[in-house]
């Protein structure tokens, strides 16, 4: 019998590629959205509103889900994603909102991880690499190292970590998969933080352009593909085991070992198009902004390898 996925955050970024790698692999799939959900394939659900988050997880005898009442119609979920299309993940719109942030990151893990272990469901929340400093020579990070993140959106992506992990402790029923910066096929440039800056590429090509980009901060852009056939394995894997998880590894990370400034992003951009960078300016100081920015949060895939699960990540360059 088919395994059955909830995924929320399905019409974003991740959500998106995690849908097809599940549907691919065989799975029965469902999404979960707001502004952008699409019924009857992506249930429009409010994650601040647990009784939506019960209709939309609970059985049913009708034979189709109903935009109203939010229901799945599939008897058995085997596993929910909580994906980042359904928080607040841009550093500086979190300290623009810390309030929406705070809902989202933290108070809506906590009820989706409530509904999902009431019901024994697999539950895998997808965290950051901000949930750490990033201080010079502290890279990489494994992933049993003590997290200390530097901005709101870091706190709060950590603070939802907890919440899922006390909910199902001593289950084995909750997972944390944590990811850098992604890229991905996107709906619009602006969806991931590395296609956007394409857009910026673009703009440096006006005349008398002055476009400042970072040359400081170290980024290691994955994409959602990878993440998501990660996802599948891991979700494979862990649900085999079944009673055997309550003693496997909680927190597991994921990132591919290619290395970027966000201004050396834009140098290969710029290759690839056959465009100069003359009006691009490389910063290589701390950038600014309201949020605080790590310096290196490099992730290691180790715990991932010694539960066998591939890492392999395609080449950033060859992928536009």
């Amino acid at each position: 019998m088919a395994k059955t996925a909830f995924v929320t955050g399905a019409t974003g970024l991740l959500g998106r590629q995690v849908i097809r790698a599940f549907d691919r692999a065989g799975w029965t799939v469902v999404g979960s959205g707001f502004s952008r959900a699409k019924p009857p394939s992506v249930l429009k659900v409010d994650l601040e509103d647990q009784n939506a988050i019960e209709a939309a997880l609970d059985e049913t005898n009708s034979p189709e889900p109903t935009q109203n009442s939010f229901i799945l119609t599939i008897r058995n979920t085997h596993l929910l994603i909580l994906c980042p299309g359904a928080a607040n993940r841009f550093p500086d719109k979190c300290d623009a909102d810390p309030d929406g942030t705070r809902a989202l990151n933290i108070a809506a893990s906590r009820r989706i991880a409530q509904a999902a272990r009431s019901r024994s469901i697999l539950i895998i929340y997808i965290s950051t690499d901000y949930v750490f400093a990033g201080k010079p020579s502290e890279a990489p990070y494994e992933a049993d190292a003590t997290p200390n993140p530097t901005n709101l959106y870091g706190q709060t992506k950590l603070a939802g970590e907890k919440a899922v992990l006390e909910v199902c402790e001593n289950t084995g029923l909750g997972i944390i998969l944590r990811v850098p910066v992604l890229y991905g096929h996107a709906e619009t440039p602006a969806e991931s933080a590395v296609n956007v800056l394409v857009d910026a590429v673009w703009k440096a090509q006006e005349k008398e352009a002055h476009v400042s980009m970072d040359d400081w901060s170290l980024r290691y852009p994955t994409n959602t593909e990878d993440v998501a056939r990660v996802l599948v394995d891991l979700a494979t894997h862990y649900l085999v085991v079944d009673e055997a998880r309550v003693a496997m590894p909680k927190v597991l990370q994921f990132s591919s070992e290619q290395r970027y400034t966000k201004f050396q992003m834009c140098q290969t951009f710029a290759e690839i198009l056959g465009l100069p960078l003359n009006g691009m300016i490389a910063q290589s100081g701390a950038p600014g902004g309201s949020a605080l920015r790590p310096y290196d949060t490099h992730l290691s895939t180790k715990a991932l390898k010694d539960l066998g699960i591939d890492v392999w990540t395609q080449q950033f360059e060859d992928w536009w």
